[in-house]
Formats: C-alpha cells, structure tokens, sequence
C-alpha cells in the first residue's frame, strides 16, 4: 500500500492536457471555501494557549471520533488500501484488518491515561513523573521525526494524484497543499483543523458507501455473487483467472523475496502498535473535556474507521471485477497504478461528476492529514520544548507559545514543501512505514512503561527513545527500500538488512533499551513516590486539565 506514495509522484496522467477547469477541480474549490470560512470563525476562537493547541477542549466525542477517523483514514488508506487490495487480492485486505486492529491499542492502552495525565502533547505524561528536560526534548524530536516523514510523503503523493486529477503540475500542487495546510494551522489552530477533519470524513464516507453500494448493485446486491465474481477475477496482470482471495500474492515468500511473510509480520507490527505512538492521532484526546469523552471518542472512531475498511472490500474487489488494466495510468515502472483504482472505479460506475467527487474527497483527505501532522510537530516543539525545555514551564512572555507554535508551522510547511518537490523522483515510500515504526519503537513502550511500570525512570525513557528512533531510521537506511543495485537506489550497494519494514526489530529494541536504561540507573525514588499519583489520577481523571482551564 505504502508504494502508492513513491508511484503517485511519477504517475502519468490519463489524457490530461495540462489545467482545465472541470467538475473535479470546482468540488476542490467548493471544498476549500467551506474550509476556509470555518477557519476565520476558528481564528477568532483561537486566543490562548487551550484553545489554540486544544480547541478549547469543547470538542464532543462523537465530533472527536469523527475528527480522529478523518486524521487516520490518509490517503494510503483511500486511494493505497483500494488499489492494492483491486491487484492483490487478500493480501491487501489484511491491511485494512490491520489498521482496525490497530485502535484496540488506542483504546485499551493509550486514550484515557493521555486525556487524564496532559495537557498538550504525549511529552505531558512521560514528565509527570520523570525529569520534564530530557523526556520533553527526546519526544519532542522524535514528534518532528515521525510528523515531518509522515508529511512529506503524504505531499509527494498528494503531487502526483492531483496532477492525474485536475492536471495540475506536481510543483504548484503540493505548494498549494502545503499553504492551505498553513492557512488552517496558523490561523485555526486546533479548532479548524478538527472540522476539516470531521468533513472530510464525513465526506470520505459517504463516497465510500456510494461507490460500494454501486459495486454491489452490478452484483444484483448480492454477496455470493460478488465474491464468486472475486474467486475469478482476471486482474493483476494475469491473462488467467486468479482467485483474490487466497493469500500469498503480494507477501508470500518468493524465490526473489524469501522474506516476503516475514516483511509483512513486520510492517502489520508497525501498523497496530504504532498507531497508539502517532502524535497527530494522541494530541486529538486533549481536545476533548475529560477522559470519559475521550473514550466515547475512540469508540466513535473505531466504529467509523471500522465501517470504512469494511467498505474498502468491495470498491477494492469490486475495481477487479470491472476495470481493465488498460483504463489505469502507469506508474514510473510502467506497470498499472493502483492508486487511481478508486477514482476510476467512480468514473466507471458513477459517470464525470460522481469522479469529481471522489476526486474531490482524495484531495480533502491528504490535506486533512497533513493540516494534522502540521498541528501536532509545531504544538510539541512550543509547548515541549520552547516553553518546557528552553524556558523552564513558563511562558517568556503571555501568548509567547503561541506565536512559537505558529512560527514553527511555517517551518515545518516549508521544510516538507521543500522535500517533497527534492524528493519527487525517488522511493520515498518508506517514509510512511517508518513513521509507524518509529511511533512504535519510541513511543510506545516509553508511554507504557511511564503507565504501568512503577521502577521505571528518566534514563529508561530517554534510552527507549533514543535507541527506537535511532534504530528504526538505521534500519531503513540499510534495507532494500533505500540500498539496492539498481539505478533507482538512493544508497548503491547489496542492503544490510533483509526487510523493508524494520518494525519486527526496532520495536523490541525499543521496549527492551528502555527496560535496559531502568534497570541499570539508579532508582528514582521522586519518580516512583509520583507513579501512584499518575495511576489514580490516569484512571479517574481528578486533578487533570479541564475544559475550563485557559
């Protein structure tokens, strides 16, 4: 799936001629409009620190579980998971089952103790009990790592698919993402960024259950016959009938890949445990007034993200059944793009206008997200580490946090906007799966050792961080999705590690350094008198930031 965000950038276009204006392009335009009157109401809401960073934590769960559904469903998820799933079958389904899984972590683990012991960012919890210098600085880099990966791939891809869309040029594209994320973030804050996300997912899936509701209907609505068209498909490049729904097309191990399985182990490790590490996803719980909301929250979203995979089944299975491989764009290998599988699907079944929709709702996904990503990097490097590091917890002067928040969106825009049109022409699909990675090799086991670890202390968690972040980033570094002895390499030379997806190693590093650094270091009595004080306080709320609180 992660591969859509390298071809999308070097997609060709079907019989696009440069810009025109067409229905596609005027739900774009239709879109950003609503968005940006929402964001003039949001900036005049947008005074102090809670209701900058936190919308004023006024967010409701079910409104919350929207926003958070529409930050995770990313464009891998809607036009990635569809694709893969239309060329291989139930390989990628697992996918979907794995990004769904993914949430139980979330809710189990991760969503009320957040809510209960912070008030910003996931840093809030680990300094509650632990030394606020050296845990802040550590999680702050590592948010920017994990937000500023994330980002730039979702821009590479969000050059390439608009520009297949509308026929915008890749430059101008992701520009154009990248200063409406701006608009969003500087201006809204938080607030206008949780009601782009809220009607993006509300458009995301109403399209979804339009386009599967017309995949069924060309199956007389029927399940069998649906799935006996599936067992039968010829797509994928095979002149043969292949059944879809065996497993092994895209990770079984090959003569050419003998880790396939193994990769595959690795990268749905990332996906489920990393999740509950993604700080864009973490900061949402603090815009919500208390931890019982902040369950009803994932709850909401885990329903909804639920549903939504559910429905990547049948556009997914359904596109095999329909289109050929002649109606899809090829990518830079000259093979078929399934990133296009979605909107062309809509195309087929749909006609011109329910395309642009489609089309339309691609767009309001990459630029939810990436308004997300945007939110949470500047959110920790101000609050973390200007006010909290640089500054000691106070503020330099009042509203200070703010405008460094603010500033340190520019930064962060600019910067990917930068990497994104650098990094056009190469692979730059591991960005992705190393974010998962990293948010589960860093900051997962720091966040639940912080929670559930009464010895654990300030050298475990700066250990745990630092050997996760570092760990996960070298991998890759020596895996074939960055050495190889093709041209296309970044890095020329036979790879050091045999997987694509460093998760199934990096993640145990990153439990067992931080478990290391514990036993090793002398015990913080401060930190273990404080750990029942976090416990009741991460269970039953008392003490925490309200919504009042300002």
């Amino acid at each position: 799936m992660f591969s859509f965000l390298a071809q999308a950038a070097a997609t060709t276009a079907p019989a696009t001629d440069g810009f025109k204006f067409t229905p596609a392009l005027g739900m774009f335009l239709a879109f950003v409009g609503v968005t940006l009157v929402i964001t003039y109401f949001s900036a005049r809401k947008a005074t102090g620190s809670a209701a900058y960073f936190a919308a004023g934590r006024s967010i409701k769960g079910w409104q919350n579980g929207l926003a958070v559904a529409g930050d995770y469903m990313s464009a891998a998820s809607f036009l990635g998971i569809s694709g893969i799933i239309c060329l291989k079958g139930y390989d990628g389904f697992m996918y979907s089952v794995g990004f769904l899984v993914a949430y139980l972590t979330v809710l189990l683990i991760v969503a009320e103790p957040l809510r209960n012991a912070g008030k910003y960012t996931m840093a809030d919890l680990l300094a509650y009990r632990l030394k606020p210098k050296p845990v802040r600085a550590m999680a702050s880099l590592s948010t920017l790592t994990v937000s500023t990966f994330y980002m730039i791939a979702q821009m590479v891809g969000a050059g390439g698919i608009i520009k297949v869309l509308i026929g915008v040029d890749f430059v101008p594209a992701v520009i154009g993402v990248g200063v409406l994320m701006l608009v969003y973030v500087v201006f809204g804050g938080m607030l206008a960024t949780t009601w782009v996300q809220i009607i993006k997912a509300i458009l995301l899936m109403c399209g979804a259950f339009a386009l599967s509701w017309m995949v069924l209907g060309q199956h007389g609505y029927s399940l069998g016959q649906f799935f006996d068209s599936v067992s039968t498909a010829t797509y994928g490049g095979s002149k043969a009938p292949v059944n879809l729904l065996d497993p092994g097309l895209a990770y079984g191990a090959t003569e050419k890949n003998p880790w396939g399985a193994v990769d595959f182990l690795s990268l749905a490790l990332g996906l489920v445990l990393g999740t509950a590490g993604l700080p864009h996803i973490l900061v949402r719980f603090y815009t919500v007034p208390d931890a019982k909301t902040a369950r009803v929250s994932v709850v909401w979203a885990t329903a909804i993200i639920g549903v939504f995979y559910i429905l990547t089944t049948f556009f997914g299975f359904g596109a095999a059944t329909f289109l050929k491989l002649s109606e899809l764009p090829l990518d830079a290998a000259g093979k078929p793009d399934g990133n296009m599988v979605a909107p062309i699907l809509a195309r087929v079944l749909g006609g011109e206008w329910f395309f642009a929709f489609i089309s339309a709702v691609a767009f309001a996904t990459i630029l939810a997200v990436v308004a997300g990503l945007t939110m949470s990097a500047s959110t920790s490097f101000a609050h973390d580490f200007y006010t909290n590091v640089i500054h000691h917890g106070k503020e330099h002067r009042p509203g200070q946090e703010v405008r460094v928040a603010r500033i340190t969106a520019f930064v962060v825009g600019a910067v990917s906007i930068f990497l994104a049109i650098k990094l056009r022409s190469l692979n730059v699909a591991f960005l992705v799966g190393l974010a998962f990675a990293v948010a589960a090799s860093a900051n997962l086991p720091v966040i639940v050792f912080s929670v559930f670890w009464k010895r654990f202390n300030t050298t475990g968690a700066v250990t745990g961080l630092a050997v996760g972040l570092g760990s996960s980033i070298a991998l890759i570094l020596v895996s074939p999705s960055v050495m190889g002895t093709d041209s296309a390499a970044m890095i020329q030379g036979a790879p050091w590690f045999p997987l694509k997806n460093p998760g199934i190693v990096s993640i145990p590093l990153g439990f067992l350094a931080a478990w290391l650094g514990t036993i090793f270091s002398a015990r913080d009595m401060e930190a273990e008198a404080k750990f029942a004080e976090l416990s009741v306080r991460s269970q039953t709320g008392l003490g925490a930031e309200k919504a009042s609180s300002h």
